[in-house]
């Protein structure tokens, strides 16, 4: 017997560790030297927080106090320089802790699935007008918000409506509609409210609600829209390799986060006519959104801007109604701009502001965000100017049943319904589906896809042949009347901010033909013998095959070893 004194160093979950299940444990492995050098993951230590320092900065109450009468959770950032820098101040003489780690290791079974506690703890640390802020957000999801919709970001709130609900109306109900917030949601009294317009303009004016919705003023406009955020799909990408992990900008999205809406508004066109006009130089229009975003441990309003290209075209809208309700305050209440065919993070809700300007924002958002990087950008390497500003959708798909692992009794055919999209005023000409991985291909019929529209979505139902058994791949993908089409793979939408994942959309089913007498006598012996076919992992607890059905089997068949 040998026996040995080395101390045993296998954690607990080491063999999870070693296959990738948990691969935030992973040390990094520097293999530039002589010998390899492991790096650790970052441990983090406990908050720190200098209260005696946070105080010097001043009276939070003061600093941040609410300085427009009916606008609740609301501070101006962007016309006050002194005021950034003093919660810049208060940011960084205390620690939060990181983003929770949901890419290199399990995504909570929880709904909401993540909390957002940093982008809590960063409202409350400001305090003042923004103490309360994550609370009467969450408060405001509980009353407008279906209850069945998945919770993917607590704070600020991102969430979708199950697969079960995404198509089942061409036009999705405000309550199912999909959300993705930056910040926290401003209760405005619309009739505190008032949008100001500046810049490189002609003449400066400022805008109170009524006189927007006197169509004596401006022409009314009624448009059914399909809004899309770019982090649509993304859990493939994520699941396939991981990116940038910041639980706000790559919050785990799936097929859910794409709705359609009937809005009703005017044209920004028409209120920059009223305007006088742009001046030399303008070429773009900066839009401003009433939540407070962090970044880097600076507080600022929302921002984000448009072309002016596109608000010449009258495809930037500025909207108070939504599918025939006043627009709900999650969505932006009592106004928000709702630009055709781009990205919804450039649709700005709870608008109070706009600029024009001569190049696009600098603001992060705008100039920080929403990049798409070449496949070789990473953590390591990245610059913003690395990344494409994503604007216009691709074109784009989905299938919403079957859903990714599922077990499906069929006679021939399997019954998928989806969704199908293109952006930038292109739409879905033809959609096609494949039981074979995406080796053949059969069009959906003209009469399954609901009705074609400049700026919506198509929904889409199809019995899809399929005669094998066993695993099998369904695919989804998109041709638009530009004859655009979806690339086949995840890994080729893949990149680092996990954005637009544009590929045709796959999933693993597994396919139990019952036109087959073999199959269907089976299926027939479960139920009689009342023994579970789910889950398909099971193993059956009777003979699937007699001991006289197995001899003379090899009666007929021999040899079975070949000793020639």
């Amino acid at each position: 017997m040998v026996t040995t004194t080395t101390s045993i160093v296998n954690r607990p979950d080491e063999w999870k560790i070693e296959q990738g299940l948990t691969a935030a444990k992973l040390p990094f492995l520097d293999q530039t030297a002589t010998e390899t050098i492991e790096i650790e993951p970052q441990k983090w230590g406990d908050l720190i927080k200098d209260e005696k320092a946070i105080d010097a900065v001043g009276d939070r109450s003061k600093l941040f106090a609410g300085e427009t009468e009916g606008w609740k959770g609301y501070v101006e950032w962007e016309k006050h320089p002194d005021k950034k820098a003093k919660a810049h101040q208060i940011l960084t003489l205390q620690t939060f802790p990181p983003n929770p780690e949901f890419q290199l290791g399990p995504i909570p079974g929880t709904n909401p699935v993540l909390p957002g506690t940093h982008w809590k703890m960063w409202h409350h640390a400001i305090g003042g007008e923004l103490a309360s802020v994550p609370e009467d957000s969450w408060e405001t999801v509980l009353h407008e918000k279906h209850p069945e919709m998945l919770h993917l970001l607590q704070f600020p709130y991102n969430g979708e409506p199950p697969k079960r609900l995404v198509t089942a109306k061409d036009v999705t109900p405000n309550s199912l509609h999909f959300v993705r917030n930056h910040g926290g949601i401003p209760l405005i009294d619309k009739d505190r409210w008032s949008l100001e317009l500046d810049g490189l303009l002609t003449n400066s004016k400022s805008y109170k609600l009524h006189e927007l919705m006197n169509e004596s003023n401006f022409p009314r406009i009624e448009k059914l829209v399909t809004m899309q955020c770019s982090g649509t799909r993304r859990i493939e990408q994520i699941c396939l390799y991981a990116g940038q992990g910041d639980e706000v900008p790559q919050a785990p999205w799936a097929e859910g986060a794409i709705g359609t809406a009937k809005y009703v508004g005017i044209s920004l066109k028409k209120l920059i006519k009223d305007c006088g006009g742009l001046k030399d130089g303008a070429k773009h229009l900066e839009l401003y959104g009433a939540e407070t975003y962090f970044k880097n441990n600076e507080a600022m309003n929302y921002v984000v801007s448009v072309p002016w290209s596109k608000v010449k075209a009258n495809e930037v809208l500025l909207v108070w109604e939504m599918n025939g309700e006043p627009l709900p305050k999650i969505h932006g209440y009592p106004l928000r701009a709702v630009v055709l065919g781009y990205i919804g993070a450039r649709s700005t809700k709870w608008l109070y502001r706009i600029r024009a300007i001569e190049s696009p924002s600098l603001a992060p958002v705008q100039s920080k965000e929403y990049l798409y990087f070449n496949q070789q950008i990473g953590k390591h390497n990245q610059c913003p100017t690395d990344g494409i500003q994503i604007q216009e959708m691709p074109v784009s798909s989905a299938i919403m049943s079957p859903w990714m692992k599922q077990v499906v009794i069929h006679n021939g055919k399997i019954h998928c319904k989806g969704w199908a999209y293109s952006g930038g005023g292109r739409w879905p000409e033809r959609v096609e589906l494949s039981a074979d991985g995406g080796f053949s291909w059969y069009s959906v019929p003209n009469e399954k896809l609901s009705s074609k529209h400049k700026w919506t979505w198509r929904n889409w139902e199809m019995d899809v042949p399929c005669d094998v058994e066993g695993w099998v791949e369904v695919v989804c993908r998109c041709w638009d009347n530009s004859l655009n089409t979806q690339p086949l793979t995840v890994r080729a939408a893949w990149n680092w901010g996990l954005h637009v994942t544009s590929s045709a959309h796959r999933i693993s089913i597994y396919s139990i033909n019952k036109s087959r007498a073999s199959t269907r006598q089976r299926l027939e012996k479960f139920q009689r013998l009342n023994v579970p076919l789910a889950p398909i992992t099971c193993p059956e607890n009777f003979q699937t095959q007699t001991w006289e059905e197995y001899k003379q089997f090899w009666k007929e068949n021999e040899p079975r070893d070949v000793d020639d």
